[in-house]
């Protein structure tokens, strides 16, 4: 029998009520704005940390008596990491618990919220305090090509949290128990055994902590990785297509070597931004009023620096999208091919539209979406249904 291709993507938006829909793109309208929000409010804390001298009165105490670049360069990171974590916590509130929490995407209470942020300003804190001594080494020894050094040594910092993550940091917030023997257990196994996924590891989290959003992933790379379902899933009544369909797509992000690809060119992207950075630094020092502020290499101008980094980044988002849209893509081939559930996989995208508006138009994708729109994939889905009719 053969399937008309639009009628039945528009039967699975259908699905979702207009009250539903129009929520969906309420909450994903809103969040568009959040990237310029944040940005506003990262360049105020930033004037505010420059204008209070709190990073030069540190600079002056460590280095009083000898030089010391390396124990400066990490104490004021992860001072000004903190006192940003601080100053921006009435936003980071609003913005991450409290919006939450009024679209219905999550039951997390308030005091939960805020201990899990703190780890996690912690946890972020140090590292980036290890790879800015990294950096502002390479801006000392270097010469004039240490943005190339500082972007390659950018790429390696990925790769290690990568291998780490799963083994050291995600056991932090959320407890991972492996999925129990049964039908779940079973169709994931053969998935894995069949597409060259680890099949070992295959566990369910209690991701309902954080969020009420629909998801799982595959993480970690090499002898680290594993599959990981959030409780979510069941909750909302995943079926064993749905199951397929949906780790067949992240079992899809590993066998592609997806992670590493992103690592490779967020390498080339990190030298773009630190190459634009050298250049964009003097001008935003002046812009933000820092003249207890030297060259680039000082790292009281830690401050400007990530002004001039969160510009970049905003001006990179298409491009950064654009990039993750394509895997992503690549990724939902992979589940059809190997899964062939089009219509697992079309119910669960349908139960992720509450986050993500499902029918945006072509130019709002192209700049704010980092997945293809879920009514473009559902029609791929459907497409590949129509062109791989069942035997018989």
């Amino acid at each position: 029998m053969s399937i008309d291709v639009e009628a039945e993507t528009a039967r699975w938006l259908a699905t979702m009520s207009p009250e539903e829909t129009q929520r969906a793109i309420d909450y994903t309208h809103g969040s568009h704005w959040l990237i310029l929000g944040g940005f506003v409010v990262s360049v105020l804390v930033a004037w505010l940390i420059l204008k209070s001298g709190l990073l030069n009165g540190l600079n002056a105490w460590l280095n009083h008596r000898r030089a010391r670049p390396n124990v400066t360069v990490f104490v004021i990171a992860v001072v000004f990491s903190v006192a940003s974590w601080f100053l921006a916590l009435p936003w980071s509130w609003w913005s991450g618990w409290r919006r939450e929490t009024e679209y219905g995407l999550t039951s997390q209470p308030v005091a939960a919220w805020l201990a899990e942020g703190a780890l996690s300003g912690v946890i972020g804190a140090l590292g980036m305090a290890v790879l800015l001594v990294g950096v502002y080494a390479l801006m000392r020894r270097a010469g004039r090509l240490w943005w190339a050094w500082a972007g390659g040594l950018t790429a390696a910092f990925m790769a290690v949290m990568l291998l780490a993550g799963p083994v050291f940091i995600e056991p932090l917030f959320n407890t991972y128990t492996p999925a129990p023997d049964g039908p779940v257990r079973d169709a994931v196994v053969e998935l894995a055994e069949r597409t060259g996924t680890p099949s070992d590891r295959i566990y369910i989290y209690d991701g309902s902590r954080q969020s009420d959003r629909y998801t799982a992933n595959v993480s970690g790379l090499f002898g680290t990785a594993r599959v990981a379902m959030s409780d979510t899933m069941f909750q909302q009544g995943a079926d064993l297509a749905e199951v397929r369909g949906v780790v067949g797509h992240e079992m899809g992000h590993y066998v592609h070597m997806h992670p590493l690809w992103m690592t490779g060119v967020f390498a080339i992207l990190s030298m773009i931004v630190f190459w634009l950075s050298s250049r964009l630094y003097p001008v935003a020092r002046r812009w933000l009023g820092a003249d207890r502020v030297a060259t680039i290499s000082d790292p009281t101008g830690l401050p400007v620096l990530s002004v001039v980094i969160a510009f970049i980044f905003i001006l990179a988002t298409p491009v950064i999208n654009t990039l993750v849209r394509t895997i992503e893509a690549d990724a939902d081939r992979f589940s059809l091919e190997y899964a062939n559930e089009p219509d697992g996989l079309s119910a669960a995208l349908i139960k992720t539209a509450e986050y993500r508006a499902p029918s945006p138009s072509w130019i709002e994708e192209v700049l704010f979406y980092d997945h293809p729109s879920v009514e473009n994939r559902i029609r791929r889905a459907m497409q590949w249904k129509a062109d791989h009719p069942p035997a018989g």
